[in-house]
């Protein structure tokens, strides 16, 4: 099973409908795909998959339910897992309620090509710990100056904790291929010149006024209708991540949750002003 982590460096910039949308197109070329909401303060991927939840992850860290029992079925033939307040609980578990919850999560490997986890923005320790153990993150930015140079932030203390992290943009929000990645160039320039580490680039969704009005209605807007600009792009972008080759690290992920649990050590990333701003084209 491969992992992606979803995150950004602010709120705002779509990350969430990307990750459902993303999960659709994936489960459409023959994945099994779970999402799993690691959103801690605005968990919502239920509210924009237009399904009401009964049962939550903290259903489950109250030993009231299994894993396997508040999985639900999705739109495209994905399933997800709502998230809450939950989350936080989760990533600090340890003991005999943890080893219940990795065996759980080891069953969930055995079941699916694809776990998603739609993370929060920023760099909340929680938030760090989901980026941690995912095979590849993706790194949700627009074009928008303070979404670049939080995403600068964040790319920056995911390295702090992993230097070999896998790191992949999706630029959202922008008027075209040619924006996306002169976007793509200069944010990945900066990285490689003061962090000495590249991002890799997963695609772009252009700003589509219909999609919007299919969000608004809570409905996945690549089932409203694939021919919009913005379904074609996700479709294209799950194409591009089916066709990476993928080596496995050998650990699963049961293992890596082991591993973070005995791990209490925040990192802090702290971005640099002295001439990233201007390498942005910010200044």
């Amino acid at each position: 099973m491969k992992t992606y982590a979803v995150t950004s460096g602010k709120g705002g910039v779509g990350k969430t409908n990307l990750s459902a949308n993303l999960a659709i197109a994936l489960a459409s070329r023959s994945q099994r795909v779970l999402v799993f909401d690691a959103d801690i303060g605005l968990a919502n991927l239920d509210v924009i998959l237009g399904i009401k939840s009964q049962f939550k992850l903290q259903h489950v860290l109250l030993n009231e339910k299994r894993l396997s029992e508040i999985i639900q079925k999705g739109p495209g033939g994905i399933q997800f897992v709502a998230g809450g307040s939950g989350i936080e609980s989760l990533v600090q578990m340890d003991g005999p309620a943890g080893d219940i919850f990795l065996s759980e999560i080891s069953e969930l490997e055995a079941n699916n090509d694809v776990l998603i986890f739609d993370t929060g923005a920023g760099l909340d320790e929680n938030v760090m710990k989901f980026l941690s153990v995912a095979d590849e993150i993706l790194l949700v930015i627009t074009p928008d100056p303070a979404s670049m140079t939080d995403s600068y932030a964040t790319a920056k203390a995911i390295f702090k904790r992993k230097p070999m992290a896998c790191i992949k943009v999706i630029m959202n929000m922008v008027d075209d291929e040619a924006e996306a990645k002169a976007v793509y160039a200069r944010m990945n320039s900066v990285c490689q010149e003061f962090i000495g580490r590249s991002l890799g680039f997963a695609g772009y969704v252009r700003m589509d006024p219909k999609a919007t009005t299919y969000i608004r209605q809570r409905k996945p807007f690549i089932i409203g209708d694939p021919r919009l600009d913005a379904s074609q792009d996700i479709t294209r972008m799950a194409s591009r991540l089916l066709g990476d080759v993928y080596i496995p690290t050998g650990q699963t992920l049961a293992d890596r949750l082991r591993n973070l649990y005995r791990k209490t050590t925040a990192v802090r990333g702290l971005i640099e002003t002295s001439g990233v701003l201007e390498k942005i084209g910010l200044r």
